[in-house]
């Protein structure tokens, strides 16, 4: 398998699928492409039909957006357990997936993933601080309901982990105060081994 990616940094999108790859503890080869670059979009589009990653190649063809190739490595890969255990934490899971995947904009808008950042905003915007506060209950329930055999948020790394990586190292590159609970999950984030490897990545990325 091949998955393209924008810059580790940056592009949260491709930060979720190769969690999500690294669950499976399959082989693979990056293919990278920098982001912001005048060739940027000609280069992605050589490997994607919509000219945005991630992407992952497989021998059948390509899977594009990280939604749908997380469920394609969950159904190739049943023996990892991408998702967690269990009908309804399964269905919970794929709810909190989905809901990162498709909402969460004023988070997205004014704090952009950037995991060399660390400085707080002068201001942060009342929709955005929503955001987080829907996130930080979203996380509470998941640990209380599902994280006892594990500190993540179904208990072992799974999926939905993946998914909010990225939200994690935004909140923790923006200085957010957090309730224990949050920030206990940050933390877990953060040590992580796959999210370690990767941002160790992106530091020598950025400073390349």
């Amino acid at each position: 398998m091949q998955l393209v990616i924008g810059d580790k940094n940056l592009s949260s999108w491709s930060l979720r699928a190769w969690l999500a790859l690294e669950l499976t503890g399959e082989p693979y080869e990056e293919v990278p492409v920098r982001l912001y670059q005048a060739d940027t979009r000609a280069q992605i589009l050589a490997h994607s039909p919509t000219g945005k990653v991630p992407l992952l190649k497989t021998e059948e063809g390509p899977v594009w957006d990280s939604l749908a190739i997380a469920e394609y490595l969950a159904e190739t890969y049943p023996e990892a357990h991408l998702w967690p255990r269990g009908e309804y934490a399964r269905a919970v899971a794929r709810s909190a997936c989905a809901e990162m995947h498709s909402g969460f904009v004023a988070l997205r808008t004014h704090l952009p993933m950037n995991l060399c950042r660390d400085q707080a905003l002068e201001a942060l915007p009342a929709e955005a601080q929503a955001d987080i506060q829907r996130i930080c209950a979203l996380w509470a329930d998941c640990r209380a309901r599902f994280g006892a055999d594990g500190p993540f948020l179904f208990g072992h790394a799974s999926i939905a982990d993946a998914f909010y990586a990225p939200v994690a190292s935004r909140l923790r590159s923006y200085r957010i105060e957090l309730p224990a609970v949050a920030a206990a999950y940050v933390e877990t984030i953060y040590q992580w081994p796959a999210f370690k490897r990767w941002l160790q990545a992106a530091r020598e990325e950025a400073s390349g």
